[in-house]
């Protein structure tokens, strides 16, 4: 509903349109609709029933007020609403629960603000006004005119090394420090933690793609995706653990395809089991990241997954990132002896930081914004700015990994030395 907005399709709606559940309401919002400029006829009896009705076969308005107080499920029934109302408008909600966590999903869900009624005058006038000045604000949709879009994978050796993590924090910087529009798209259905990240609930957007993928258009992703800010959008999951979301990966490809015309740049934190499954959602990746440990195992697998990035993704530019590296004397592999078994070298390393790492939990921020001021955080930082110079550069820009040389079996054997050398 708070979706890109279209001047050209904002100027013929309505400026304003409510539908409340009592007449104590719409007597007091008329007066304050006149001060506006709006028409106090605007105000319609009814509710939400009412105006899922009347937007079903009418353009949407450009400020939507609805009073909840007679839905006996307000957030599924806000859902109800989206599907009739188009992108760009604001919606504003009104209701009897005093509830947190209801103003929280709400919120998530895309709408501008919750009011608790009865309703105060002044707090209506300011939401109203605060509704005025988000439509009349400049968006940053069209400074994305002639850039190219930015599409980048994180992918983890193993489990618990931090790739979700690490893309959660590309994606903040990006849009952040860059100020790009950017979709974070966690592609773990079942056990994601892309939302989790940033304190959000991953709604049902994810699932009902995979389960109806016709569905996917434009107006679907504006819908679906959960906003973590201005510029970052999130589209996660948490499937039920009894329902297998089976598919052929059309439904993942072509939320790629759709997140290209909506945001300036897309971070897919892409489990690595998917490559095997779904080997061509890497077909239009520019960048890949490999988030690994320095361990015995990562070391193994990330030989495997170079090897595949060079036999089915060559176009792909790739950086490696040691994740979580604690102090030199801890390490299970040293820097260099991991980077003599995958022959190539460690792009970037990110420090092991538990206070941070706990403190960005409690919060629900990303490990980049809590440790912004951290030195041992400055690479994720000089990474974001690299990714986004090689895809503003395009095919020039699209240098290719250095590593070259043995077979994926000599590495392995070399790992194998290496193993035997650590028992002795």
């Amino acid at each position: 509903m708070n979706a890109p907005f279209n001047p050209a399709r904002a100027a013929s709606r309505e400026p304003f349109t409510a539908f409340v559940c009592d007449e104590g309401t719409a007597e007091l919002m008329r007066p304050i609709t006149v001060e506006l400029g709006w028409s106090p006829e605007k105000v319609n009896k009814g509710g939400l029933r009412n105006a899922v009705q009347t937007l079903a076969v009418s353009a949407s308005p450009n400020i939507l007020f609805v009073d909840l107080s007679e839905s006996g499920d307000p957030l599924n029934d806000i859902n109800a609403l989206a599907e009739v109302c188009e992108p760009g408008t604001i919606v504003l909600t009104a209701g009897a629960v005093n509830d947190v966590r209801l103003y929280r999903d709400l919120i998530a869900s895309g709408i501008q603000d919750y009011l608790l009624k009865p309703i105060n005058p002044d707090m209506l006038r300011d939401a109203f006004l605060q509704a005025q000045t988000a439509l009349n604000a400049p968006k940053h949709v069209e400074a994305s005119v002639g850039r190219p879009h930015a599409t980048l994978a994180v992918i983890g050796t193993r489990g618990g090394c931090g790739a979700t993590s690490i893309a959660a924090s590309l994606a903040w910087l990006i849009s952040e420090r860059e100020a790009r529009t950017t979709a974070l798209l966690d592609l773990d259905v079942h056990f994601g933690t892309g939302a989790l990240a940033l304190d959000l609930e991953p709604g049902r957007g994810l699932t009902d793609a995979i389960e109806n993928p016709s569905r996917i258009d434009g107006l679907f992703i504006e819908r679906a995706m959960v906003r973590a800010s201005e510029r970052l959008a999130v589209l996660s999951a948490e499937a039920p653990i009894n329902a297998p979301m089976l598919g052929d990966g059309a439904a993942f490809y072509q939320l790629q395809e759709e997140m290209r015309g909506a945001f300036e740049c897309t971070v897919t934190d892409l489990p690595r089991q998917m490559l095997v499954q779904h080997p061509h959602l890497i077909a239009d990746v520019q960048v890949a990241v490999l988030a690994t440990e320095l361990t015995l195992a990562a070391a193994r697998d990330a030989i495997r997954i170079l090897s595949w990035f060079k036999s089915n993704a060559p176009q792909t530019q790739l950086f490696i990132v040691a994740n979580k590296v604690p102090q030199a004397g801890l390490l299970e592999i040293s820097r260099k002896d991991f980077e003599g078994s995958i022959e190539r070298r460690i792009d970037f390393v990110v420090p092991f930081e538990p206070k941070i790492a706990s403190q960005a939990a409690k919060l629900g921020k990303t490990m980049a914004e809590v440790g912004k001021n951290q030195r041992g955080f400055a690479p994720l930082t000089e990474l974001s700015r690299r990714i986004l110079e090689i895809t503003d550069a395009g095919e020039e820009g699209e240098a290719k990994a250095a590593a070259k040389g043995g077979s994926l079996l000599s590495k392995l054997g070399d790992l194998k030395a290496l193993m035997a050398s650590k028992k002795k």
